[in-house]
């Protein structure tokens, strides 16, 4: 049997684990457009930081292919899928062939159409490669202040390690709160002040319209180390920032750029079936690039964290080696911890439209915020800002769907916790017939 997988994350590692947990022969190669092993892609704003030293970014052993007599291909691009001959062609026109195919391409960052982007000193942020680009120009080009285009997690991220470096940084952000995908305004509130006591300043309702050089003239994009550097960016609002650096990180799409044009079905992302294959016989996607199922929205739907493309990639690993194994669906969940704020969002947080109920609870000055958003009795979103105590057992009763109407009013309390929960459901969290997770 001959496996070929597109993309060394996340995915990619956990499906070559599960193949070889059922198949030890067969022939797998791995395909990256990266010259690194494997990393962890998380970790890359403490990388920037110097919180993380680089030896620690490796989300799997140097061995690791060896020991799964894995053959990996780096550096190379797939940009071609001959589906009738089962045919990946990579640059350079090199070809090979698969009998089993899992695309795993990842995301790919959202770059809006901004005269001037075009300019040194003009970055994305979501892999090693952009940390290696970013470092090298803050010490080229002795940079001291930053503009974050996007007010997300990933830029949010980002603003904390350069801030680590010394840099002042400025976040324009189009909506009128940042973290407005997940957060609603009191959580936001309090990652605000938080950001602004760093030093950090917050533009929000605008957004980047120019950025403009030291030079009239912007330079190719392969001179961007050591040619017309950033100076300075325009807002919507005509206001002018200076800066000598800027990252876009207004968000990240799905990758399927290597499946256009072909009879593979994509909506957002590459549509995956419950055992994560495609329409197309034996060839599968995983992660950031498809649309599996989501469990709270009974669609398929893109879920960018890396939990999920982790159990995506060892179900579609177990599926393309024989095992089946369905995919029960997932829901969106971000856990992340903000300007020494530890905080966690799942499901449906900032729900629109009518039948829902919201549980709060808010503590500004200790920076503490809890919300439950419930529908037909069942928890379907939360938030948790500065406590996430027992984030585990609302993340269950989520994904087991538990009514919770008997011990609705214990669910925000200070004790809240497996005592409160009802004895038949607690018997199977003992049993371990349910996971809490």
């Amino acid at each position: 049997m001959r496996y070929v997988i597109i993309g060394n994350s996340a995915s990619g590692i956990a499906a070559i684990e599960a193949i070889r947990e059922s198949d030890k022969k067969g022939k797998i190669t791995v395909i990256s457009d990266e010259p690194h092993f494997n990393y962890s892609r998380p970790l890359i704003s403490y990388l920037l930081g110097k919180k993380v030293p680089f030896e620690m970014m490796p989300y799997r052993e140097k061995d690791f292919y060896k020991d799964n007599k894995v053959k990996l291909i780096l550096n190379k691009k797939a940009t071609k899928l001959d589906l009738k001959q089962k045919v990946v062609v990579l640059t350079g026109k090199q070809r090979i062939h698969f009998d089993k195919l899992l695309i795993a391409t990842g995301g790919t960052p959202i770059i809006p159409e901004i005269k001037g982007s075009n300019l040194g000193g003009v970055f994305t942020f979501t892999k090693l490669a952009d940390v290696e680009k970013i470092e090298r120009y803050i010490k080229a080009n002795k940079v001291k202040g930053a503009v974050i285009i996007g007010g997300g997690l990933i830029g949010l991220k980002a603003t904390e390690a350069l801030i680590e470096l010394g840099i002042k940084v400025t976040i324009v952000e189009l909506a009128d709160r940042i973290l407005s995908a997940t957060f609603d305004k009191k959580a936001s509130s309090i990652i605000e002040a938080a950001l602004e006591k760093i030093g950090c300043k917050l533009i929000t309702n605008n957004t980047v319209v120019e950025m403009k050089g030291k030079n009239k003239k912007a330079c190719p994009v392969r001179n961007r180390r050591f040619s017309n550097g950033v100076k300075e960016v325009i807002l919507k609002n005509k206001e002018s920032i200076p800066t000598d650096l800027v990252i876009v990180a207004i968000g990240v799409r799905p990758n399927i750029e290597l499946v256009k044009n072909t009879l593979i079905k994509t909506d957002r992302g590459i549509l995956v079936d419950n055992f994560l294959q495609t329409n197309i016989k034996d060839i599968y996607a995983a992660g950031d690039c498809c649309e599996a199922k989501d469990s709270l929205l009974n669609k398929n739907w893109p879920i960018a964290i890396w939990p999920v493309a982790v159990r995506q990639g060892k179900i579609a690993g177990y599926n393309m080696a024989g095992m089946k194994k369905e995919y029960q669906g997932s829901f969106a969940m971000n856990s992340v911890e903000l300007c020494g704020i530890p905080t966690i969002s799942m499901g449906e947080s900032c729900p629109e439209g009518g039948g829902y109920q919201v549980l709060e609870y808010l503590e500004q000055e200790k920076s503490i915020y809890k919300k439950i958003v419930l529908k037909d009795n069942k928890i379907v979103g939360t938030i948790f800002v500065g406590d996430i105590e027992r984030a585990g057992i609302y993340t269950g009763l989520i994904k087991d769907k538990i009514d919770v109407s008997s011990f609705k009013e214990h669910l925000l309390r200070e004790d809240f916790g497996l005592i409160s929960l009802p004895k038949e459901y607690r018997k199977h969290l003992v049993a371990g017939e349910i996971a809490v997770i």
